[in-house]
């Protein structure tokens, strides 16, 4: 991108409407509430022909720095500090408030570009709000609807103007082709058992969850080494699901910080809703998922319903059991841990669990590592050769069973797809099959072919009679 710009105004103007209408998604929630955006969220915009990163922020307000509002402030601080142009916006529907005008002069004091944006501006009576809006003494304001997508047009002309046409297009360097990978025919060299290796350079996309206040934004923060998200000791304090980007040991990872999800009862109000519906969305795209625990309460009932979820979903899951500075007989806890994950998870047996402290950092290399080593799991392929000879075995230790005389026969076994495994069996009467079987089975992969932690699914196949429905000759 060639240029970053930051969305500033106070709350319920309709910034993230804006961000939203900018990146082409409904990536960040909106409501009448104000105050709905808390953290600052960056998104990949284009506007007719014109690319940046634009980055939406918390409305500004004059407050205490210790106090929510204050530590939100300081979030769009230095998002603005971050950011080549700014784009303040204003409500030209309601008018100025003495808020718009301390805002005005911060951004001045900054020293950087600033487009005013009069927005709303397709509301009856917003003339006198737009025209309000240039004694602020930031130049023309530009109208525009960002609901409706109205005056966008000008808004690129106005950005132009302010960052420069060789800041906003930057000129294309031609690329020279030097090497052209030549794809291999069929019957040259290809193997259909070859079990592929895992990509250990390809970016891995991890999304952070569990019950609200246990500990996720301050992980994530601690992996940066910088407050990049909002924390404190109130619970629910992040709504949108943020994602950030690093690199460990050479890898790109990019986390993904959702809200705290509540019991289903619980959750009454919408704006919660849609936090939480936005952390569902996070761990359907996510790879791999953490499940925050707090190690000082674990193993209540929400936080078993969120790893079934999890699970449910097909995603590779980690446990990380966070505040393990506050226990004090470790030892104990971690024995009294690792019992109760073995029996209240009997669907993920063999799942990694992880000590740690997103408040000093303790631990968190052995959770990326956990991390990696799941999602290599996750990604994991059997050659067909491998999974036939292993399904004869697993018959001969323990035959499938008779069902009305007949013994169940299975013939042939793949695997259909990774991420999570899953595997089809080609048997006869595949509807009587035993549950009992089906857990035998995916035990045995868990164990012979060392696939712990993630769900494996498997499908069972009966060939088509080609005499069904005909009627016997006499």
């Amino acid at each position: 991108m060639s240029f970053t710009v930051a969305i500033v105004g106070r709350p319920n103007v309709g910034k993230s409407t804006l961000f939203n209408r900018l990146v082409g998604k409904k990536l960040a929630l909106v409501d009448d509430t104000p105050g709905v955006t808390r953290d600052r969220r960056p998104g990949d915009a284009r506007l007719m022909g014109l690319t940046f990163t634009i980055i939406d922020t918390a409305g500004l307000e004059e407050a205490d720095a210790e106090s929510l509002q204050g530590r939100m402030r300081a979030q769009t601080e230095a998002a603005i500090d971050e950011a080549d142009l700014s784009l303040f916006v204003v409500d030209a529907k309601s008018g100025l408030t003495p808020v718009d005008t301390d805002l005005a002069e911060m951004l001045r004091r900054r020293g950087k570009p600033v487009v005013l944006v009069a927005n709303k501006s397709e509301a009856r009576g917003s003339d006198s709000g737009f025209y309000d809006a240039y004694t602020l003494g930031l130049g023309e304001p530009t109208p525009i609807s960002a609901e409706h997508g109205q005056g966008m047009l000008d808004l690129r002309d106005a950005i132009v103007a302010a960052i420069g046409e060789d800041r906003a297009y930057p000129a294309k360097e031609d690329v020279a082709v030097t090497d052209v990978d030549i794809p291999q025919t069929e019957g040259e060299g290809s193997d259909e058992d070859e079990e592929p290796t895992y990509d250990e350079t390809k970016p891995l996309r991890v999304a952070i969850v569990g019950r609200p206040n246990a500990g996720k934004s301050t992980l994530i923060n601690r992996f940066l080494g910088e407050d990049r998200l909002l924390t404190g000791p109130e619970a629910g304090i992040t709504r949108d699901s943020i994602s950030v980007e690093w690199d460990w040991r050479g890898r790109t990872i990019k986390m993904f910080d959702t809200a705290g999800m509540r019991r289903k009862a619980r959750v009454i109000e919408k704006l919660e809703k849609l936090s939480v519906a936005d952390a569902l969305r996070a761990i359907r795209f996510a790879e791999t998922v953490v499940i925050v625990f707090d190690a000082t309460i674990p193993f209540e009932k929400q936080d078993l319903q969120i790893v079934d979820l999890v699970l449910r979903e097909g995603r590779a899951a980690v446990l990380a059991f966070n505040k393990w500075d506050m226990i004090e007989d470790r030892q104990a806890v971690l024995a009294d841990l690792r019992e109760k994950t073995d029996r209240l998870l009997p669907q993920a047996r063999g799942i990694r669990a992880v000590p740690i402290s997103g408040q000093t950092g303790w631990g968190l290399d052995k959770l990326m590592q956990s991390i990696i080593d799941t999602d290599r799991v996750w990604n994991k392929r059997i050659s067909t050769a491998r999974l036939n000879r292993w399904l004869e075995t697993q018959q001969i230790q323990h035959p499938p069973p008779a069902v009305s005389g007949r013994r169940i026969k299975l013939k042939y076994m793949t695997q259909v797809k990774a991420r999570p495994p899953a595997f089809m069996i080609s048997c006869t009467r595949s509807d009587a099959l035993p549950e009992s079987y089906t857990r035998y089975l995916i035990n045995g992969l868990r164990a012979d072919f060392d696939m712990p932690s993630v769900p494996i699914r498997i499908h069972f196949r009966s060939p088509d009679n080609p005499f069904e429905g005909k009627k016997r000759r006499t």
